[in-house]
């Protein structure tokens, strides 16, 4: 559901190159029906994915919970979020 008060959130993962990282980013905002306004993936040079997801209409305690939790992820090395 869209809340237009709230602010446009970016997460940013740091994944090992592994082929289902992107997936496993993304389903955490299927699960609970979130889609995306805008997703970024880049293999970098350094031989690690870099994921940007640009939400609206999160809170950011729960854009918090969603970034622990694909912090558990065994290939995501790093999560962070902020303020669009």
């Amino acid at each position: 559901m869209f809340a237009p008060e709230l602010p446009l959130l970016r997460l940013r993962v740091t994944a090992d190159a592994d082929p289902g990282a992107l997936a496993r980013v993304l389903e955490r905002f299927q699960n609970l029906n979130v889609l995306p306004r805008r997703i970024v993936a880049e293999f970098g040079t350094n031989d690690l994915l870099h994921i940007q997801v640009d939400v609206l209409g999160l809170t950011e305690e729960r854009l918090t919970l969603i970034a622990a939790k694909i912090g558990q992820v065994p290939s995501i090395l790093n999560t962070v979020w902020h303020r669009v």
